[in-house]
């Protein structure tokens, strides 16, 4: 079929007398401006009739190769005439117009120019046609519209009962349409063929099914004036209007039943099954080095956050063991402690997995975390892209593995769980688009909130979400802070294009957030009073003027990239595990021409916008130019110095990008695999092989791991519960901090059987208790360090030495331990000059047995 612009059908029951007329002036019309209506079609659906409708119709038709004639077996009514005939046509836009042409066919222009609105484009220009959409929806007549010019009005009383009637329809099914009945319609075509396709009703009621259909899927409808006139011999009765609503109550109770039960039987399928196994496959290949060997492999690029994260599970565990408070320790920080709720424990995790680390090991459940929240993260993905985003199943796990697999989801996958295991979020996600579907869009109504009804629903989902949320809180608080962040930025962009939409949605989802606030307040409350205001407690972590990105880094690659190198992506990122862009410069350039391919999607707009705002507002407060000295203010510095914002790591900002261009992704793919979006096979096969060509590059390699120490047998064997009374700790050489935290793997190696001073973790320092990391720094810990990372000893004299001798008091040290390490022998002979004696070598150790006082004598 050549591309047809425009199909115009017409149902006709027993229209002998007034068909061939309509006929010759929608020709004329048409006619009269071939260059804006190019190739036009006439459908005329004969619906059983007895005269000589047919034989008229056919007669035009002879004359006019344009004209089609569609015959329906009998007499089914209206809706079924509709049907038939629209899912006949091939017309990027179709009007339907009764067979008296009450409404004359000049209003189609009204009508064109308001789709064309509609689209963003100039008058004349036309719709692609590529498929339902948010493209330009339906532009309706109206005769209650208040421009409308009525030239024969109806009997007073039949035109009483069809107000009447049509106020009945907007309560029942379509609030806030006036004139739902007119028989002068234009939609878009692929959306129109969508919607009759789903149709179930046969009679009047079909044109307010259309309009509900529109409405849920949340393509626009706009009425627009026209002019009418009453025409003698109508086959509308004012009865009818009683019929229309007869078949929507027919059909909502039909279609709330079948939501039921599709929301019992979300009909999984194989599929399904194949994606999620597929996800854990590719999560256990990256983690294959570490689960060879649990007992000496070591992330590479994890630094010290391996052995915190162990720890974290280790002492987890042990509070659930023992009944403690779940929200703080002293093992580390001895005697100060650590507020555990203000630092990334994941109770979430940490605490149902108990049974895990005491059976087999904090280093067990850190592989289990981190392998299958992985997996988990990219299976929920997937099951939101496919429940809202995309029809095929293999488009929604392509969006899904990058959004879970992108270079900055992999960056903190060698060190940090609470940014990697994230499949919360895109329940949080579905929570509150269903309830913005209780007001518009799929499942809901305008204003009518929502499908099945209600009250109920907003109170449920607005449960739900409350509970989702306080998880999601106690799984990661700044991933769910970013992820607000991003949602915030697409509704925005969003409700910008489709205030229609947006009006619709905003009050059952403010009050669904009220009930979610209801829910998860007090269940939060003493929580987060304890992780702002109780032991330990600080008020916000700086981390310094190079936490942003560098736009460089957005082109880089990663260097677990597979195109990508450490020596590249190291000198553009804070460290390894804050590789927080590196998209790469083939995945940016796919992305831009996808969101010109895909710009006229009101969805795709909104990503963009999403994924622009964020990768700014991760260069930080200062952003300096490429390849010259300009440093130019940043947009982060609105928020750098907010509540909340002001202990964010600005270059994660970055990680909102990953689901934004997960989701373009899956619908650039989703269109590709539609033979009727885009019918060519080489066209076809070019874009996928673009998207191939993006991808590729940043495919994560397998994450390095090297041997982790050896736990000292003084340690491991239990030797050191002869140097520690109750209440005094082991003290480290040097005293484990962010840098080097090989003393937390002896305690939770070990059982956690001492406590030790310092430490890595968050906590606050100075009078205004500032966030730092690891313990207040004091004179002994200092000089420890700085002799492990420069080898050098310096000048101790009988000052330093009381100071040492202080601070061991304060630490209630009972033992001090040097164990085998880079500069040990400059470290032994600092610790023999400040505390006036040698040590002992005691099961591969350099100890210090302390008296009770932990100070000397």
């Amino acid at each position: 079929m050549p591309t047809v612009t425009l199909s115009v059908v017409v149902p006709a029951y027993n229209e002998e007398a007034r068909l061939r007329p309509t006929l010759d002036a929608v020709r004329a019309h048409l006619g009269a401006d071939p260059g804006r209506w190019g190739e036009w079609e006439l459908i005329v659906v004969d619906d059983g009739s007895s005269d000589g409708t047919v034989a008229i119709a056919e007669a035009v038709a002879a004359e006019e190769p344009r004209v089609r004639v569609v015959r329906s077996p009998g007499n089914h009514g209206k809706g079924h005439a509709l049907r038939l005939g629209v899912l006949a046509s091939y017309g990027r836009r179709v009007l339907l117009t009764d067979a008296d042409l009450a409404t004359p066919i000049e209003e189609l222009d009204r009508l064109d120019k308001q789709l064309n609105e509609q689209l963003g484009g100039r008058d004349g220009e036309q719709h692609t046609g590529d498929g339902p959409d948010d493209g330009p929806g339906a532009a309706i007549g109206s005769r209650a519209h208040p421009d409308a010019r009525i030239e024969v009005r109806q009997w007073a009383l039949r035109e009483w009962l069809g107000r009447l009637g049509n106020r009945l329809i907007q309560a029942v099914a379509v609030d806030g349409i006036a004139d739902t009945q007119c028989g002068f319609k234009l939609f878009d075509g692929a959306q129109a063929r969508a919607a009759f396709a789903a149709s179930r009703l046969d009679g009047w009621g079909i044109d307010v099914e259309i309009l509900r259909y529109f409405r849920r899927a949340g393509w626009p409808v706009t009425e627009v004036p026209v002019r009418w006139a009453h025409q003698p011999g109508s086959k509308v009765r004012p009865l009818d209007y009683g019929r229309v609503l007869l078949e929507l109550v027919r059909l909502k109770a039909g279609r709330s039943r079948s939501a039921r039960w599709a929301r019992r039987a979300p009909g999984l399928r194989p599929v399904d099954l194949t994606v999620t196994v597929l996800f854990v496959l590719a999560a256990l290949v990256l983690y294959k080095g570490l689960w060879n060997d649990l007992g000496h492999s070591y992330l590479a690029d994890s630094g010290s956050d391996q052995n915190q994260w162990e720890w974290f599970f280790a002492v987890t565990a042990d509070n659930v063991r023992h009944l403690h408070n779940p929200l703080f320790t002293t093992f580390q920080n001895f005697p100060d402690g650590v507020n555990l709720m203000a630092n990334t424990v994941m109770l979430g995790l940490s605490v149902p997995l108990t049974p895990v680390t005491l059976a087999f090991g904090p280093t067990v459940t850190w592989a289990v975390v981190l392998t299958f929240g992985l997996a988990a993260t990219a299976t929920a993905w997937y099951w939101l892209f496919a429940r809202w985003l995309v029809r095929n199943r293999w488009a929604a796990a392509l969006g899904a593995a990058l959004a879970a697999f992108a270079p900055p989801m992999m960056s903190h996958a060698n060190a940090h769980p609470n940014f990697l295991v994230l499949f919360m979020i895109p329940v949080i996600i579905d929570r509150a688009l269903r309830l913005c579907e209780a007001g518009a869009g799929p499942g809901g109504e305008a204003g009518a909130g929502g499908e099945n009804g209600a009250p109920n629903r907003v109170v449920r989902d607005g449960v739900l979400l409350g509970l989702f949320m306080t998880y999601q809180i106690f799984l990661g608080e700044e991933p769910l802070l970013l992820a607000v962040m991003g949602m915030l930025l697409f509704a925005l962009a969003y409700a910008f294009q489709r205030r229609d939409v947006a009006k619709a949605s905003i009050r059952p989802l403010l009050r669904g957030l009220g009930y979610a606030l209801q829910v998860c307040l007090p269940l939060l409350a003493f929580p987060l009073y304890w992780q702002f205001f109780g032991p330990q407690s600080y008020h916000s972590v700086l981390h310094g003027d190079n936490a942003g990105n560098s736009p460089l880094s957005f082109l880089h690659f990663s260097g677990r990239a597979l195109f990508g190198t450490e020596a590249a992506a190291d000198p553009l990122a804070m460290n390894r595990t804050e590789q927080n862009a590196f998209y790469g410069w083939p995945l940016i350039a796919l992305s831009v021409g996808l969101g010109v391919w895909l710009w006229r999607l009101a969805v795709v707009r909104a990503l963009a916008f999403t994924a622009v705002v964020a990768a700014l507002l991760s260069l930080g407060p200062k952003v300096r130019i490429p390849f010259t000295d300009v440093v130019l203010t940043g947009p982060w510095r609105i928020l750098a110095h907010q509540p909340l914002f002001e202990s964010v790591i600005e270059s994660r900002v970055a990680m909102i990008c990953a689901p934004a261009l997960g989701a373009l992704l899956a619908l650039a793919a989703d269109r590709l695999g539609d033979v009727e979006v885009v019918p060519g096979r080489t066209e076809r096969l070019v874009g996928l092989m673009a998207l191939a060509a993006a991808l590729i590059p940043i495919i994560p390699t397998p994450m390095p791991v090297r041997e982790r120490p050896d736990v000292p047998a003084f340690i491991a064997d239990g030797t050191y519960r002869s140097y520690v009374s109750p209440g005094e700790s082991v003290v480290p050489v040097p005293l484990p901090d962010s840098g080097e935290a090989e003393a937390l793997h002896w305690q939770s190696a070990s059982g956690l059987g001492f406590s030790v001073p310092g430490g890595y973790f968050n906590g606050p320092w100075g009078p205004d208790r500032m966030g730092i990391y690891g313990a207040s720094p004091r004179f002994t810990s200092n000089w420890l360090r700085e002799v492990r990372n420069t080898g050098q000893v310096p000048p101790i004299g009988p000052g330093q030495q009381a100071q040492a001798r202080f601070d061991l008091a304060f630490w209630k040290a009972g033992v001090v331990v040097l164990a085998p390490q880079p500069n040990d022998a400059a470290l032994y002979e600092t610790v023999e000059k400040l505390l006036g004696e040698p040590g002992r070598r005691v099961d591969g150790v350099w100890i210090w047995d302390l008296p009770a006082s932990g100070a000397g004598s």
